[in-house]
């Protein structure tokens, strides 16, 4: 399908009408053909949300909420476009897809709820006759960069609570789902947020750094916030630095599972293999280190190979629970650290293949520290089960990386899984429940190579809100000369 993008309210091409093709991954045929912006369509976009921002930013927050309510239900009525997108852009099945949209319309509505909630403080002063308040206000604009992989959740995460704290947006699309988020722009326009709110911009592969690039340095833009691998991460910090743009990250991870030998193996597997090969592990949080206690190890890798081996993989559009990788050369990577784990001593107990972009639920047991899988994030279905003898040493390799966004810790006496939970160092940890988890409300986000900034309920109003010291004076107040 043909898209446009988004600007002042207007459905819009490219200068010169240059366009880019993204391929369906499984089939390789055109899903959606695309305006290739360049910097003066980049521009654009800001001048269009900088001139939308001070009507957006003075109206009451009752009449943000009612718009963003209408926003949430008209996405939630968007399923079934929603998801043909997803799958033809990304390879996704229809489930994953439709989890998407249900979570984002929630995060629309979640964004609607704190639209009265963005309030300061009275501060005591020393000054006689002074009313010291702390007050927050919105920043301007907000430029949203979102990737692929949870395409609905990511995109309208980028733009939900800084629309809710009265600031408007530049999304730049991913080039990989384009249209999927083209289309979370129609939605919120078709729900009546008015011209140049709510913008969106796509690009061809080769103009992503000079777009890029052209959106942080303008004026107008006060604001960022990424979500997508650390390696672009850090460019994107230091660019931002370079302007002296605050920037939201969120970025990879490497996210520990830990199996106690008190757990409940048939809920920690449970939780593994969704966690695990939910997308295709081509989830941030996605379930990247198995760790397990030697003394459960051998009934704990036994139950998981076993419910690994029964996971359909193939055709997206069919009864599977794994479909297409996002490319093909992620795929190939998939057969790389397979290929470098067994090399090394590791044992692939379930999986191993791979059909095309299609690579089956794959678990590899004793991985130890120089095989690739260990420390680098897979970023799809190939899982490591690393074995260790002790609860030191489960911490310490769950702390063994670069990464700190998710984690999640298995064992029936809670009072220890809480005090291994909070030796991990991670953003987020979970106990008895799998590393794959967000709720619209929560603080989303990590630490170390994993990023910084929250998204998510109350903590976002602070990444996307000003805070400014206003006093009311005496004007009769005594001066030392």
């Amino acid at each position: 399908m043909d898209i446009a993008m988004l600007i002042g309210g207007k459905a819009v091409q490219a200068t010169g009408g240059a366009t880019f093709t993204r391929n369906d991954p499984f089939t390789g045929n055109p899903a959606t053909v695309a305006p290739a912006a360049n910097t003066a369509d980049a521009i654009a976009a800001v001048e269009a949300a900088a001139a939308a921002f001070p009507a957006w930013s003075q109206i009451g927050p009752n009449e943000r909420r009612t718009l963003l309510l209408k926003a949430s239900e008209a996405m939630a009525a968007r399923v079934e476009d929603f998801t043909k997108l997803v799958v033809a852009e990304t390879g996704a099945t229809a489930p994953w897809a439709g989890f998407n949209v249900m979570l984002a319309s929630q995060m629309l509505r979640e964004a609607a709820s704190m639209t009265t909630q963005i309030g300061g403080e009275v501060i005591p002063s020393d000054k006689p006759g002074t009313l010291a308040l702390a007050v927050r206000e919105p920043a301007g604009v907000v430029f949203g960069m979102a990737p692929w992989n949870a395409p609905v959740i990511l995109g309208t995460r980028a733009l939900a609570m800084p629309l809710a704290c009265g600031n408007t947006v530049v999304l730049k699309a991913s080039e990989q789902c384009p249209g999927t988020h083209r289309l979370i722009g129609e939605v919120l326009h078709e729900a009546g947020l008015p011209d140049g709110v709510v913008n969106v911009v796509t690009n061809a592969p080769a103009d992503a750094a000079a777009v890029v690039e052209a959106i942080v340095a303008h004026p107008a833009v006060r604001r960022v916030n990424f979500t997508g691998s650390t390696r672009v991460g850090r460019i994107i910090a230091e660019l931002c630095a370079r302007h002296l743009k605050p920037v939201l990250l969120e970025l990879g991870g490497k996210a520990p599972l830990i199996v106690l030998d008190d757990a409940d193996l048939d809920a920690a597997v449970n939780a593994t293999a969704f966690g695990a090969f939910m997308n295709q592990g081509q989830i941030c949080m996605s379930t990247e280190r198995i760790i397990v206690d030697e003394k459960v190890a051998d009934a704990f890798v036994a139950k998981l190979a076993a419910k690994s081996k029964a996971l359909p993989a193939g055709d997206p559009r069919g009864h599977v629970v794994l479909g297409s990788m996002i490319d093909l050369a992620p795929a190939e990577k998939m057969d790389a650290f397979i290929a470098d784990a067994t090399k090394k001593g590791g044992k692939v107990v379930a999986g191993g293949k791979r059909t095309g972009t299609v690579v089956e639920a794959t678990i590899v047991d004793h991985v130890h520290d120089g095989m690739r899988i260990y420390a680098e994030e897979s970023f799809g279905p190939v899982k490591p089960v690393i074995r260790v003898k002790s609860v030191d040493e489960a911490v310490a390799v769950a702390n063994d990386t670069e990464y700190g966004l998710s984690a999640a810790v298995f064992g029936r006496d809670i009072q220890r899984a809480l005090a291994v939970a909070r030796r991990i160092r991670s953003g987020i940890c979970h106990i008895n429940g799998p590393t794959v988890g967000d709720e619209a409300q929560m603080p989303f986000g990590g630490v170390g190579g994993s990023g910084y900034g929250r998204f998510g309920g109350k903590a976002a109003i602070a990444e996307f809100t000003d805070l400014r010291w206003i006093t009311i004076e005496d004007p009769g107040q005594h001066y030392p000369f």
